[in-house]
């Protein structure tokens, strides 16, 4: 049985990590955007626009975007590894890779979660189709950019 050292963890590519949370963060933004599905997702959510932006309004914002750069960071630091250990190097292994991640541990869960809460279904449709899109695109570029 072969083991992991830590040396191993420095032959990731840093790039490829920071870049893929950068998409995914800039996803993320576009994806709940008014033109694309910020409206229907605060509507799945009875969530009422604030009439005017607040300091309030604004750190939530900002604290929120903070969070989801981190947990980018994150996400693409444990998908590199997943990609690593799968051998993929292709783009179709590495957006077969980012599939497998995203119904097994997005599509899986957020569906029955969804069931219990009682949350729309578009809500589950939104949610995890950003997911969907963002880990085919980071497993596509953490599988060819080495």
């Amino acid at each position: 049985m072969e083991t992991l050292h830590i040396q191993e963890l420095h032959h990731l590519n840093h790039w490829a990590i920071v870049v893929s949370a950068l998409i995914l963060w800039i996803l993320g933004a576009l994806w709940y955007s008014p033109p694309l599905f910020a409206k229907p997702w605060m509507a799945a959510l009875r969530i009422e626009p604030p009439a005017e932006m607040t300091a309030a309004h604004k750190k939530s914002l900002y604290a929120g975007m903070i969070s989801s750069l981190v947990g980018d960071l994150i996400l693409a630091f444990v998908m590199m590894h997943v990609i690593a250990w799968s051998g993929a190097h292709t783009v179709a292994w590495g957006a077969f890779i980012g599939f497998l991640c995203w119904i097994g541990f997005i599509a899986a869960p957020a569906f029955p979660q969804g069931i219990y809460e009682r949350r729309p279904v578009s809500l589950f449709f939104i949610n995890t189709g950003y997911w969907l899109v963002g880990l085919l695109i980071v497993g596509i570029l953490l599988a060819t950019w080495r």
